[in-house]
């Protein structure tokens, strides 16, 4: 989660190179579909009712499963007073043209789907199979990864948002575990006068890294930002417009650094494939007793040896006398103030898609969004995806 997103393989999408006039056309009202998240970790929701309110004032129609917003306090009244359509099943939402979902649909769900629909949800490659994307292309399906589109600036707005909601939320998790209650060494997280200060190793100096380091400063903890690229030590340099120790990545170095700290988080990302592991079981042993691991990168293998994923409901174990916190989907623990930053962007897009005159027609007048389409009318148009599970696809400039 980091500035730099992955891409599934360098000219993935194969978009025309020609400049594209933004021609809109008249506008077209929506039918959206907001079903509950099936997964037992997903909270988040794709809109909350401020939203739907913005939506449905610009005349589209919002569609919401009875219960969507129940585990982050939203009520069915407040979505219905913002001019949502309350239904009790998931198949009643599946029949409205754009189905928005945080997490990818399971098999059930896709069988729910009509032809010709939209989906815009997050891709999550690591965890699907050719199935997955063979189901959506029987069922003549325009898939847009939500985690894929990048705003006017060469941003991915989502993958940005939730990265600053991870860091912020781990150094008020690193606080927790250093609490006596959670069989922490007794810390209070930047200490009082007269008490030497908590000392932290972020490893990694991308958006992840940044906000951690905020929080941490802001916190009055002593913070260390390891990271092999100097740019990018650098620039969160500057922006944290404090002087803070910064060093490149090397052994002997990290590894001195690890013996002193209270607490470590790991916020690696690699531009493709598994996160490297920077900290061996050795050096986790060296680490004083009690102290805390938060290692944000297990969603893509951990940068920590003795790292093992967690979940919410037990989200920390211990080795070594360390106490390790490696749940995947951090920003799902504060889902309210997620879902509200995932709102902010989705009803963008969906008022954007509405001025365009429909989904179609902004995939191909506004390449940053047209990049997310993985699957256009059943067509498979992304050459990463094809590549890695040998399936078809046809080039998005010839659809």
């Amino acid at each position: 989660m980091e500035d730099k997103f992955l891409s599934f393989s360098e000219g993935a999408f194969t978009l025309p190179q020609e400049e594209v006039l933004e021609l809109k056309s008249e506008n077209k009202q929506l039918s959206i579909g907001i079903p509950k998240e099936v997964l037992l970790q997903e909270k988040r929701i794709g809109l909350v009712p401020d939203a739907v309110n913005l939506l449905t004032n610009n005349g589209h129609n919002v569609i919401v499963q009875s219960g969507v917003g129940e585990l982050i306090n939203f009520s069915d009244k407040e979505y219905s007073e913002c001019g949502a359509s309350i239904v009790k099943t998931a198949q009643e939402v599946y029949k409205s043209d754009i189905i928005l979902k945080v997490s990818p649909p399971t098999y059930e769900e896709i069988g729910f789907m009509e032809k010709n629909q939209t989906l815009i949800s997050a891709l999550q490659l690591k965890i699907q199979s050719p199935i997955f994307f063979k189901k959506l292309m029987d069922k003549k399906i325009t898939a847009i990864a939500y985690d894929y589109i990048q705003d006017e600036y060469g941003i991915f707005p989502v993958v940005r948002s939730m990265s600053e909601i991870a860091g912020n939320a781990s150094i008020l998790i690193a606080a927790e575990c250093l609490s006596n209650l959670n069989g922490g060494k007794g810390l209070l997280m930047g200490g009082v006068a007269g008490v030497s200060t908590t000392d932290i190793v972020i490893l990694g100096a991308g958006t992840v890294g940044e906000f951690a380091a905020r929080s941490a400063i802001g916190l009055g903890a002593s913070v260390k930002i390891f990271d092999k690229s100097l740019s990018k030590l650098r620039r969160i340099q500057d922006k944290l417009h404090t002087r803070v120790d910064m060093n490149t990545i090397n052994p002997k170095a990290l590894q001195k650094s690890i013996r002193r700290a209270d607490v470590v988080i790991g916020a690696i990302r690699s531009s493709d494939g598994r996160t490297p592991c920077l900290i061996s079981e050795e050096m986790v042993k060296l680490m004083k007793p009690g102290s805390v691991i938060v290692d944000v990168s297990i969603d893509r293998g951990g940068c920590v040896e003795t790292s093992e994923v967690t979940s919410h409901k037990t989200p920390t174990f211990i080795k070594h006398g360390v106490i390790h916190y490696c749940v995947p989907n951090i920003p799902s623990r504060v889902a309210r103030t997620a879902s509200f930053s995932l709102s902010n962007i989705f009803s963008s897009l969906l008022l954007d898609i509405g001025e365009f005159g429909g989904v179609n027609k902004i995939i191909y007048n506004k390449p940053n969004i047209g990049q997310g389409a993985y699957i256009i009318k059943g067509q498979l148009v992304n050459k990463g995806i094809s590549e890695w599970f040998n399936l078809p696809h046809q080039p998005f400039s010839f659809l």
